[in-house]
C-alpha cells in the first residue's frame, strides 16, 4: 500500500490534519472558565430567588421541533447546523434554549404547574457568518415563565434583569433594561404602508431594524432600502423600500426626542407611551402595545424601579421571529473600550420577550409565554472590560518537586496529605530537572513549591519555598529587607508540618 492509499487519520503524512480551530468557535482557558463559573453562580442565585427551577434539554432536537424562525431559506440548515439521522429524518443543534422549552412543555403539558417556571444555561449553536463578538458556538442562561397570560410576567423579567445586573456588580446607572413591544412595530409597519401578508418585506424590516446596536443608524438605512456591503466586501440584500417609507420609519425609531414627554423634572414612559400613539394614528396593534407596556410600567414602577433602570425604546425588536408582545433588552451603557483602546458597541448582553404562539405549534392550542436570556460570553466580556469577574483570583496548585526520581512513592504522600487536608496540590509528573520544575511551577501559578531533597530528609524538613514572594525580590534594593523577605519566601519545617507551612504561605495570599 502507497502512503496515498492512508486513510485521513492513520497517520500519514500527507494526510495529518492542521491543527486549527473552526471560524467563529473559541477555546476556553481555565481562567475563562472559573470567571464564567463564578458569573453563573451570582446569576443562577437571583433566578432561582424569583422562583425559578432548572431544566435541561438536549443539544439536538428534530429540526421541526425547533422550527424555522432564523433567516428563512429553502435548505433545512439556514441559520443552524442540521444533519440526518438514519431513518433520514432531520436533527440540528438548538439555537437557542426557547424553542426546545416549547417542545418540553407541549409534551409534558398535563404535568407540569402552570404557570411553569424554569432556569436552563447550556451552549447553542448558529450557523451565521462569525464575526467581532460574534460566534457559532456560544452559552445562554433562560428563565421562562410559561402559562402566565398577564403582562406581570413580562414586568418580573424586567426587574430580574435589573436586579441580575446589581448583583454582578454593575451599579445603578451603568446599565439599562430597554423594553418595547412587537405590536408597536406591527403598528409602524402598518403605518408605512407594508401589508400584512408581505410577510418577507416585514420580517427583513425588522431584522434591519434590529441590527442597530451594531451597525448604527446609517446601516438601519442600507438594509431598509437597497442593501448594505460590510467590511469584508459581502452583500447584505436589502428591504428595497422606497425614501418616503425609509423616512417614516427611521424618524419614528431615531428621529424622536422622547425627553419632549418629560414632566415634573423627571422622564415618564407613560407620557412617552401616549406621544407615541398619537403618531402612529389609529393602528389597533400599537393601541394593544400601549396598554400592556403601561401597565408594566405601573408595576415596575410600583416595586421602585424607575425610568434610570427600566424604559422604554422603539428601537428594540429582537431578531426572531416568535416574539408576539413585548420585547426586552439590558445594556451596559458605560463607555466600553477594548484591549487596543478602540471604543466597541457591545450590543445586548441579556434580552428576551413575549412569545404566546411557540407551544401552539405542537398543541393547536395557545400558550402564554414569556422569557428572558442572558448572552453568557458577551456578558461576561463586557464585566471584564470594566474589572470584574477578572476569573485571576485563583492561584494554581502547590507543586511537590520531584528531587530523587527514586523516591516517588515519599513525594506522592506529600500530595496526598495536603489534598486530604483540602489543600490543591499535584506531584511534578515531568522527566525534567529542578530547574525547570520550577519554571513549570510558575507556569502553573502556584504560590509554593515544596522540596526534599537528601539532606532535608535525613533531618525529617521540607522545604517551602514561596514563589511569588521570591518573585519580587530582586525589585528590594535595601540589604536588611531583602535578607527578611528571603528568609520568608523559603523555609524549612519538619515533615509533620507541612500542612501548616504552606498554609503559612498560602494565608498570604488567600488562596
Amino acid at each position: 500500500m502507497s502512503k496515498n492509499d492512508d486513510k485521513p487519520g492513520q497517520g500519514s503524512e500527507n494526510t495529518r490534519p492542521a491543527a486549527r480551530l473552526p471560524k467563529g468557535l473559541q477555546d476556553a482557558s481555565a481562567q475563562e472558565i472559573r470567571a464564567t463559573e463564578a458569573m453563573l453562580a451570582t446569576i443562577k442565585q437571583v433566578f432561582e430567588l424569583y422562583g425559578f427551577e432548572p431544566l435541561a434539554t438536549p443539544a439536538i432536537e428534530y429540526t421541526d421541533a425547533l422550527g424555522k424562525f432564523l433567516p428563512d431559506e429553502d435548505r433545512p440548515n439556514a441559520g443552524v447546523f442540521s444533519f440526518q439521522d438514519d431513518d433520514e429524518q432531520w436533527l440540528s443543534l438548538r439555537y437557542d434554549l426557547t424553542a426546545p422549552l416549547a417542545r418540553y412543555v407541549a409534551e409534558n403539558y398535563q404535568t407540569l404547574p402552570k404557570p411553569f417556571r424554569r432556569y436552563q444555561t447550556g451552549p447553542v449553536w448558529r450557523n451565521e457568518k462569525p464575526g467581532p463578538g460574534r460566534f457559532r458556538q456560544f452559552m445562554q442562561f433562560d428563565a421562562d415563565t410559561v402559562g402566565a397570560p398577564s403582562v406581570a410576567a413580562d414586568a418580573e423579567l424586567c426587574m430580574l434583569a435589573a436586579d441580575t445586573m446589581e448583583a454582578l456588580g454593575v451599579p445603578r446607572g451603568d446599565y439599562v433594561v430597554k423594553v418595547n413591544s412587537r405590536k408597536i412595530l406591527d403598528g409602524l409597519l402598518e403605518g408605512a404602508g407594508l401589508a400584512a401578508d408581505d410577510t418577507k418585506t416585514r420580517l427583513t424590516v425588522l431584522r434591519a431594524i434590529d441590527k442597530y446596536d451594531r451597525l448604527g443608524e446609517d446601516g438601519v438605512r442600507a438594509l431598509l432600502g437597497k442593501g448594505r456591503k460590510d467590511d469584508s466586501g459581502d452583500f447584505t440584500e436589502g428591504a428595497g423600500l422606497p425614501e418616503d417609507k425609509i423616512r417614516f420609519i427611521c424618524d419614528f425609531l431615531f428621529g424622536r426626542d422622547l425627553e419632549r414627554f418629560e414632566q415634573d423634572g423627571s422622564y415618564s414612559n407613560v407620557n412617552t407611551l401616549v406621544g407615541l400613539l398619537a403618531t402612529l394614528g389609529s393602528s389597533q396593534s400599537a393601541e394593544e402595545a400601549i396598554r400592556d407596556l403601561e401597565e408594566l410600567f405601573e408595576l415596575v414602577s410600583a416595586s421602585g424601579y424607575g425610568s434610570d433602570r427600566i424604559r422604554f425604546d422603539p428601537s428594540i425588536v429582537r431578531g426572531l421571529e416568535y416574539y408576539t408582545g413585548p420585547v426586552f433588552e439590558t445594556e451596559l451603557t458605560p463607555t466600553i473600550k477594548d484591549q487596543r483602546g478602540q471604543t466597541i458597541r457591545l450590543g445586548s448582553v441579556m434580552s428576551g420577550g413575549r412569545y404566546d404562539g411557540l407551544v401552539a405549534r405542537f398543541t393547536g392550542e395557545r400558550v402564554p409565554a414569556t422569557g428572558i436570556s442572558v448572552g453568557v460570553s458577551r456578558l461576561l466580556f463586557g464585566l471584564q472590560l470594566l474589572g470584574k469577574y477578572k476569573g485571576d483570583e485563583t492561584r494554581g496548585p502547590v507543586v511537590v518537586l520531584v528531587f530523587d526520581k527514586d523516591r516517588l512513592g515519599d513525594y506522592q504522600k506529600m500530595v496526598k496529605t495536603l489534598r486530604d487536608a483540602g489543600l490543591r496540590a499535584e506531584l511534578y509528573l515531568g522527566s525534567s530537572g529542578m530547574k525547570a520544575q520550577m519554571k513549570y511551577a510558575d507556569k502553573r501559578g502556584s504560590p509554593c513549591v515544596v522540596i526534599q531533597g537528601g539532606d532535608e530528609k535525613e533531618r525529617g524538613e521540607v522545604q517551602i519555598k514561596d514563589l511569588v514572594l521570591g518573585a519580587g525580590l530582586t525589585k528590594i534594593e535595601d540589604r536588611e529587607e531583602y535578607l527578611k523577605k528571603q528568609a520568608e519566601a523559603q523555609f524549612a519545617v519538619p515533615e509533620a508540618e507541612l500542612v501548616a507551612g504552606v498554609r503559612k504561605v498560602l494565608d498570604r495570599y488567600k488562596a
